[in-house]
């Protein structure tokens, strides 16, 4: 570990908001299977009840919209993966759109709090989500007179980088866009992908398991599992420590 953390990288779909990612996800396939792509369902793995929260968040969480995409069609037999993402990425992406707009979204009350926590610590703090989506979602949150996004010293949520989670493009951007190494650096995640992507980059791995998923995120390299962001020890994360908090 680092002599002391410096910058928190955030995620941000399932670690600070409750966002509809993976039922957009979900209902576009669904919609896709039922309507334009009737003909080949029978050539799939694919049925209504199949596309469950587990497949999300080993397979689609956190990767960029048609990485994805491709990894759920690929998931299910779906014949030309690659041609069909699109379709299947630009369906999800109007169905986000929706259900923001519908307000389909809550923050996380611990989530909120560690934030505030780390950034009244003195680290300087970076909302890093592959989706395009998240700065709409963190503007229409409010905290406290201020937006959820405002807490932020920087953004580059979907950002274009040459390669997505898990490699480590966009939280290496991150830790640049504040003047923080990346070894001083803690990435806070709840999807494999996020956190193979911090460990690649050299960075503190924390992960929030907020759907009985410790194992799934431990496996992935995570330097700590915690399930709620208050068990977190913030005061050693001054001195480069990931624990959690004393009893």
């Amino acid at each position: 570990m680092p002599a002391g953390f410096r910058g928190a990288i955030f995620d941000v779909d399932g670690v600070l908001v409750d966002s509809p990612h993976e039922q957009a996800w979900r209902e576009a396939l669904r919609e896709l299977m039922e309507g334009p792509w009737a003909s080949i369902r029978d050539r799939t793995t694919w049925t209504p009840d199949a596309f469950t929260g587990e497949l999300y968040r080993e397979r689609v969480s956190g990767r960029p919209r048609m990485g994805g995409a491709r990894a759920a069609l690929e998931h299910f037999g779906v014949p030309d993966p690659e041609v069909r993402a699109e379709e299947y990425a630009a369906r999800k992406q109007a169905m986000i759109v929706r259900l923001i707009e519908e307000g389909e979204m809550r923050p996380f009350a611990d989530g909120v709090r560690f934030l505030r926590a780390v950034k009244d610590a003195g680290l300087r703090t970076v909302a890093a989500s592959s989706s395009e989506n998240a700065a709409r979602i963190l503007q229409g949150i409010d905290v406290g007179g201020a937006t959820l996004l405002d807490l932020f010293d920087a953004d580059v949520s979907g950002r274009r980088v040459a390669h997505g989670k898990p490699h480590p493009d966009l939280f290496l951007a991150a830790a640049e866009a504040v003047g923080v190494a990346p070894a001083a650096a803690v990435v806070v995640e709840d999807a494999p992908a996020g956190i193979q992507a911090a460990r690649s980059g050299g960075m503190g791995a924390l992960a929030i398991a907020r759907a009985g998923d410790e194992a799934l995120l431990a496996d992935a390299g995570a330097d700590l599992v915690v399930t709620a962001l208050d068990h977190v020890d913030i005061a050693g994360l001054a001195a480069g420590r990931l624990a959690t908090r004393a009893s």
